[in-house]
């Protein structure tokens, strides 16, 4: 078995980490994906699953899916990495 840690970083009110590149070495790096994680509640275990981003699928995010204004872009630049 092969196993992964990862730290978590708080950002904001919520959490992020990164995936570890041996799960993406089997996808085409010149098509775009989605991850999806999925809880088994019953087994009390995650998955994680990569779906091909078609260009029109719908996310239940609207953060990902509102174009960036001129401004918005400026201040993504100014903001530093997650501490």
């Amino acid at each position: 078995m092969i196993s992964f840690k990862r730290k978590i970083y708080k950002r904001g009110s919520s959490f992020e980490t990164t995936l570890p590149s041996p799960l993406l070495f089997t996808l085409d790096s010149s098509k775009k994906y989605f991850v999806v994680f999925k809880f088994d509640s019953s087994a009390n275990k995650w998955y994680v699953e990569f779906e091909e981003n078609k260009g029109n699928s719908q996310e239940s995010s609207t953060e990902t899916n509102t174009p960036q204004t001129k401004k918005s872009q400026k201040t993504a630049k100014k903001k530093g990495p997650a501490k």
